[in-house]
């Protein structure tokens, strides 16, 4: 009788921490919500800016914020957000005893908006895909040890403008609240990868 009734505070044991766990499966969140906000810091590799010569370029650095507004079918969630960016391109060049050097400086200022697929079954998972418009404001510096071409070059007009972008990307939350994604996209890096913080 003794063993029937371990046996039996076992079973029950299990079937409720089962039913817990399934209650809790039931109410665990997506990686990606209504509600949400996420603020990500990204390295940037490649990128469509530097249509010119170049012999160098930084890494494109951005900060995003996004907030999960919509939830629509599908399912999964539209977010707004907003990003800042920077990257630079130089040229160096030497000949007839003079030296010279351009660098294009942009500073990117977006409105991103995205949608995170939410149908995938783990939960650290966001998965997401969208469009960025920016203002790309360009900075032209031009030196040279060539006092005559250094004052014709600095008196040449580059101008800002506004870009287009189209993004998708994956994070992988870590922890409740830091991830680490990438994404692929057009505009002012090809590959970004970095870290995500809900917040």
């Amino acid at each position: 009788m003794k063993h029937k009734t371990i046996a039996l505070c076992l079973i029950t044991g299990l079937c409720v921490n089962s039913m817990n766990s399934n209650a809790q499966e039931t109410s665990t969140s997506h990686a990606f919500e209504k509600g949400d906000n996420v603020l990500s810091v990204g390295l940037g590799l490649g990128g469509t800016f530097g249509s010119y010569v170049y012999s160098s370029q930084t890494p494109g650095i951005s900060l995003q914020f996004e907030h999960g507004n919509w939830d629509v079918g599908g399912p999964g969630v539209i977010s707004l957000g907003g990003y800042v960016g920077i990257k630079s391109y130089t040229y160096e060049g030497r000949g007839y005893n003079y030296t010279w050097r351009y660098k294009w400086n942009y500073t990117v200022i977006g409105l991103r908006s995205a949608y995170h697929y939410n149908g995938i079954t783990d939960k650290k998972v966001d998965l997401y895909g969208g469009v960025m418009l920016s203002y790309n404001i360009l900075n032209f510096k031009y030196t040279s040890s060539d006092p005559t071409y250094d004052y014709l070059y600095n008196n040449v007009s580059y101008s800002s403008g506004v870009g287009f972008t189209l993004y998708v990307g994956g994070r992988y939350f870590f922890t409740e609240r830091v991830a680490g994604f990438v994404e692929l996209g057009y505009g002012i890096s090809y590959v970004t990868l970095g870290a995500a913080f809900k917040l």
